[in-house]
């Protein structure tokens, strides 16, 4: 039985299988380099977040939470709310005020969203209000004093501003906040003294999931 291949079939089958097994190397190339940074914790700038993420997330889904002025605070997760959540200690002085004002900002800040946001107040004491002088946002919840939520809330207590931080007070105190996702779960913690701007640009993300 003859052979009929000519020259020219032989570099067209070299160069068919030259090409497939380039197909091959990039697929599978991208899959391991994607897999390496996933792994790595490595995540695009526009996507990662700016304040701690808990893991696990804390879970107060089977708190309900009074508010100060009578009433309960239900979660309703079809509704689609997130909580920028903030539980000052019952000694808070100007540290809870500068927090209020950055917060109040940030509030502003979201716009035709900011509905979708509630500001969440834990007092310490049930003779507590917002910082006097400052403006209060429209969906500021006081809440009664709450010794289950507040223990639901990573190192709640821990009020000592890093020195790294550039947000730092002169007083070296300061208050963490927290994101309580519409479910009830905790998942975000931003440390005392933590700079507003990157609180603003986690939340306006996920108002946007829905």
């Amino acid at each position: 039985m003859s052979d009929d291949t000519t020259p020219n079939d032989i570099r067209n089958r070299n160069r068919n299988r030259t090409l497939l097994l380039l197909l091959f190397a990039m697929f599978f190339g991208s899959m391991l380099i994607a897999g390496a940074l996933r792994f790595s914790g490595w995540r695009p700038s526009g996507t990662k977040n700016v304040g701690e993420l808990l893991d696990p997330p804390g879970d107060v889904r089977a708190l309900t939470p009074r508010l100060l002025s009578g009433g309960d605070y239900a979660w309703k997760a079809g509704e689609r709310t997130w909580r920028i959540v903030v539980a000052p200690p019952a000694d808070c002085g100007t540290e809870c005020a500068t927090l209020a004002r950055e917060i109040e900002t940030v509030w502003q800040l979201f716009g035709k969203d900011a509905d979708d946001v509630h500001v969440l107040w834990l007092c310490p004491t049930d003779a507590c209000a917002w910082p006097a002088g400052v403006p209060q946002p429209a969906t500021l919840k006081l809440l009664a004093p709450d010794a289950q939520l507040r223990a639901g809330l990573p190192r709640v207590d821990d009020t000592t501003v890093a020195a790294t931080n550039a947000s730092a007070s002169t007083s070296g105190r300061g208050v963490p906040a927290y994101v309580i996702d519409p479910y009830g779960f905790v998942i975000l913690r931003y440390a005392p003294g933590f700079d507003p701007s990157g609180l603003r640009t986690d939340v306006a993300r996920l108002v946007k999931l829905k």
